[in-house]
């Protein structure tokens, strides 16, 4: 994976995809608590996820805050879009993303509109299959991202030039 240390520099913005209101029910009546998922990203190619529960809905998304800037990912974006076509599953969610022209916009829904805004992605065709449950589907598609390179990263680790990864 390709990790990333924060600095104090790197403006990073957060957004809420799913928040879930959990009951336990005991002697004493009924208790609720709220798990949050969040995603944090700089609009740049970084993109960290974080789940916070907590009592409260505000506490439970600050925890998820902290635990999304603790595990960031850089990823590949090439003129706001993907370097290539990939197809990833966990758990019972698939994603799938293509590359697509400048002006096509953010064809994407759900939890994975919320990471590709994150990360700096406006011009992609993505499609959900199977589950939507958001945590698989964030899971999905952060792992699909960071899986994917660019032509300059293909070309340094086989040790040829860029014309030979594109003409053979």
């Amino acid at each position: 994976m390709n990790k990333v240390k924060i600095n104090t520099d790197v403006e990073l913005k957060d957004r809420l995809v799913a928040i879930n209101r959990v009951t336990k029910v005991t002697k004493g009546g009924r208790t609720f608590t709220f798990a949050a998922i969040v995603v944090v990203g700089d609009g740049k190619g970084v993109i960290g996820w974080g789940l916070g529960k907590a009592g409260e809905v505000t506490a439970a998304i600050a925890k998820g805050v902290e635990s999304a800037k603790k595990n960031l990912v850089k990823v590949p974006v090439l003129k706001g879009t993907v370097p290539h076509e990939m197809e990833y599953a966990y758990g019972g969610a698939k994603v799938l993303l293509k590359p697509a022209a400048a002006g096509t916009g953010l064809k994407a829904g759900g939890a994975m509109r919320a990471v590709l805004e994150s990360v700096g992605i406006t011009d992609v065709i993505a499609k959900s299959k199977g589950s939507s449950n958001p945590h698989n589907l964030v899971k999905a598609t952060i792992a699909a991202l960071s899986e994917m390179r660019d032509a300059y990263t293909v070309a340094g680790d086989r040790g040829i030039s860029m014309n030979k990864v594109f003409n053979g």
